[in-house]
């Protein structure tokens, strides 16, 4: 059983909402979020990251690779239920349908440990997610996250050049990264992780310019696993769309994406706000600015989610895939009171 002693939405939340090309207020999040993720729905738009050690108006873009940028009218504050979006097509044209994840960390300082030390980071210990930005050092080094777990999946993006995404997952180990940005398959190399895992206390970064060249800017997002909020994990695909591989997570997902581990495939997002029910067959692919399409997809349960499809993306026979997924609602609660989940 997945035990948790707190909500799933107190720390990440899906947002729904419609432009009006205004400066306005959007709330509903249920928290003050310190990354929000933002993506117009029915148009080719670029997805929009923002974070709060970056400050809002800059932004990075997870289907690029270009450097962070400031977006005039985009996102322009955080509030306590949400955030302030001015009239930009990113965040909040007239009449367009768009879909803001967020995500709450909060604590801003006490972090210590490591040979390198961020400039600014922002880390929540409940549920085990943080922000850091720093200062690259050009040789290997060790960042302290502050989560008391080892992360399972980390996502760097340099802020002052046009690099691709670095994306760790422990289910594939230190040896292997994906580029966020891109279709391209699993590569392996010691390039990035200098073959070194996090540990409950670090993260360890190679001199390479994607994650850590001498005087240049980056952001990294690291997650840990938390049993009933938040698993990196992977499958192999069994191309039935009628008895589909199932995923056992412990939690009634709230957003799940998936990579096949080949060349020449999308990552594919999914949440339980654009879909409310299943089959969820509307996606959002994080490396591409194309709209929200219909995909054959993948059911929600209680404890996990299954692949409805024989598609390569999600479920071909015998394929790798590696996915990130994010709690709705645990299956029990930490004093072993039944979740919330259907």
């Amino acid at each position: 059983m997945a035990y948790i002693s707190f909500k799933p939405t107190d720390y990440f939340n899906t947002l729904l909402y419609t432009g009006n090309g205004s400066a306005r207020s959007l709330t509903g999040v249920g928290f003050q979020p310190d990354f929000t993720w933002v993506k117009d729905r029915g148009n080719t738009e670029d997805h929009s990251l923002w974070d709060v050690t970056q400050g809002a108006a800059y932004y990075v873009s997870s289907n690029g690779n270009w450097a962070t940028s400031n977006m005039a009218n985009g996102l322009t504050a955080w509030g306590a239920d949400g955030f302030t979006a001015g009239g930009n097509n990113s965040t909040n044209n007239s009449g367009r349908n768009y879909v803001a994840w967020n995500w709450r960390m909060g604590t801003t300082s006490g972090l210590s440990g490591g040979t390198l030390t961020p400039s600014a980071y922002s880390i929540n210990t409940t549920a085990k997610q943080g922000i850091y930005k720093y200062t690259g050092t050009g040789s290997t080094a060790t960042i302290a996250h502050g989560l008391t777990s080892a992360p399972s999946a980390i996502f760097i993006k340099r802020l002052d050049g046009t690099n691709n995404w670095a994306c760790y997952m422990k289910s594939a180990g230190n040896t292997k990264y994906t580029i966020l940005n891109t279709d391209g398959a699993i590569q392996t190399g010691s390039a990035f992780w200098n073959d070194t895992s996090p540990t409950s206390t670090v993260f360890t970064i190679e001199d390479n310019v994607t994650v850590n060249t001498s005087g240049q800017d980056y952001v990294a997002y690291a997650f840990c696993d938390v049993p009933g909020y938040f698993q990196q994990g992977v499958y192999t695909g069994n191309a039935d769309a009628t008895k589909g591989t199932f995923i056992y997570t412990g939690f009634s997902p709230a957003y799940v994406f998936v990579k096949n581990d080949a060349s020449s495939e999308n990552w594919h997002g999914y949440d339980n706000k654009r879909n409310t029910f299943n089959v969820r067959d509307l996606t959002l692919d994080p490396d591409q600015s194309s709209a929200e399409s219909t995909l054959s997809g993948i059911d929600f349960t209680s404890s996990g989610f299954s692949l409805r499809t024989t598609a390569t993306w999600g479920n071909g026979n015998a394929a790798t895939y590696r996915y990130w997924a994010w709690a709705a609602d645990p299956m029990i609660g930490s004093a072993g009171n039944p979740g919330l989940a259907k």
